[in-house]
């Protein structure tokens, strides 16, 4: 199943209501998305940092580390490269929407639900997610030297010298490397740039 729907890593479904997991895992699976199920925040993390995670449906109320949580650790280590929806039972005011699109979420759905909705939703948030195809085939040779020597140590002065450039065009090369890695930091892009395999 890996793969079938736009080569893709998997979707990762937390939820410990099992019904409504399953529900939904077959549901994406069904529409041809590779799935892999958790029941609590912990495995979802676990889930993410294991695989090239495409995209995360978090119940908000997950054990131990809950979704908003879970959230949040994404977004640090993924940036905006993997969209994040998440599902209630019982958090479904508008208050809790705002809340969960405030924390970093895509999304936000109402249990029960509705498998062709899921799918429609997933496959919205997959077509617009930044970082799906290749980092390394989007970043310009400058952007790489810039990310390269931004992951060496340099503050952007040091790199702007050390390229014969403006501080002014250094800036306007990260800003451009964040965009493109769906990063929001130094940090993130840093942490991307090894992971992705762009820098040495």
């Amino acid at each position: 199943m890996a793969g079938r729907a736009g080569g893709r890593g998997p979707i990762v479904v937390a939820d410990a209501d099992r019904r409504s997991r399953r529900e939904t895992a077959r549901a994406l699976a069904d529409a041809g998305y590779d799935v892999v199920e958790a029941a609590t925040g912990e495995e979802a993390l676990e889930v993410a940092r294991r695989a090239d995670t495409a995209l995360a449906i978090l119940e908000v109320r997950l054990p131990g580390i809950s979704g908003y949580e879970v959230c949040r650790r994404l977004r640090e280590e993924h940036g905006d490269a993997v969209p994040i929806v998440f599902v209630s039972g019982d958090r479904v005011e508008p208050s809790d929407r705002v809340a969960g699109l405030l924390v970093g979420a895509d999304d936000y759905l109402a249990k029960p639900l509705a498998g062709d909705e899921v799918v429609a939703r997933v496959r919205r948030q997959l077509e617009r997610a930044p970082g799906r195809d290749r980092p390394s085939d989007r970043l310009t040779t400058r952007e790489r030297e810039v990310l390269r020597l931004l992951a060496s140590g340099l503050v952007p002065v040091q790199i702007a010298s050390a390229l014969s450039i403006s501080p002014r065009t250094v800036a306007t090369h990260v800003e451009h490397i964040y965009t493109k890695l769906g990063v929001h930091s130094r940090g993130q892009a840093v942490a991307a740039a090894f992971r992705l395999a762009l820098v040495d």
